[in-house]
């Protein structure tokens, strides 16, 4: 990764800031994109700096469609070039089908789906041979254990079907695009120590969460070089949840 630019959007906290840190430490320079928590994502830029490399926190509300198409010309202008797209921000409303009001899925599917193709288009227009664009999607698009996913699901699953497109779309410039399905991973939104942890739990094959280091390994896999010929494919990190 060494002299390539990352932007990983939500890498403020849990499994994007942990691939924030973990691109800088294979070599990246690092941006991230934030909405609120700005403490935190000066954080996440302190920690990319120790590590040698460069860093850039973006405010950006991924609900607005016309953010995304800023924080890439914000990227490149910045840090000079973009090799590495994360998509990993994304927002998680659970409740009844009949309960859920019409804006709870309008910001659900603008953050979840919508944000996603914005940014991953405008990337598409940076990205040289080589680019990875890589999505963070979710176990609950490959299994759902019971009532109440419905929303989350739908805005989780259709990131598979832009992915392989993605990946029909740039092959032939030797861009890759790839998804990741993390299970439950432990981090301040869903601590491995909850009140919904041990149900959870029990529900992977292994009996645990994971880390958002786990993820993150992933990830930066599928961000180098090594994966040049992996494309279009989904990737579970979820200890066996899905299987």
């Amino acid at each position: 990764m060494n002299g390539k630019v990352a932007l990983v959007t939500g890498g403020s906290r849990g499994i994007g800031a942990a691939v924030a840190l973990r691109l800088a430490e294979d070599g990246a320079d690092v941006a991230i994109t934030y909405v609120r928590d700005e403490s935190a994502a000066l954080d996440v830029v302190a920690k990319v700096e120790a590590a040698g490399r460069r860093a850039l926190a973006l405010r950006a509300d991924a609900a607005d469609a016309a953010t995304s198409a800023a924080v890439v010309e914000r990227t490149t202008a910045a840090l000079g070039r973009l090799d590495v797209l994360v998509n990993n921000v994304g927002v998680g409303v659970l409740g009844p089908l009949d309960e859920l009001p019409l804006d709870a899925v309008d910001r659900v599917l603008d953050v979840n789906v919508r944000s996603v193709f914005l940014t991953s288009q405008a990337a598409a227009a940076r990205l040289g041979r080589g680019g990875r664009i890589v999505t963070v999607g979710s176990c609950m698009a490959q299994r759902v254990p019971g009532p109440g996913g419905t929303l989350y699901a739908t805005s989780k699953a259709a990131l598979i079907g832009l992915t392989k497109a993605l990946a029909r779309e740039l092959g032939g410039r030797g861009i890759t695009a790839n998804v990741v399905h993390p299970g439950p991973i432990d981090t301040d939104m869903n601590p491995a120590d909850g009140p919904f942890a041990e149900a959870q739990s029990a529900m992977t094959a292994l009996g645990r969460y994971g880390t958002a280091g786990e993820v993150a390994a992933m990830v930066a896999y599928l961000a180098s070089d090594e994966a040049a010929y992996v494309t279009g494919s989904e990737f579970s990190i979820d200890g066996g949840y899905a299987a």
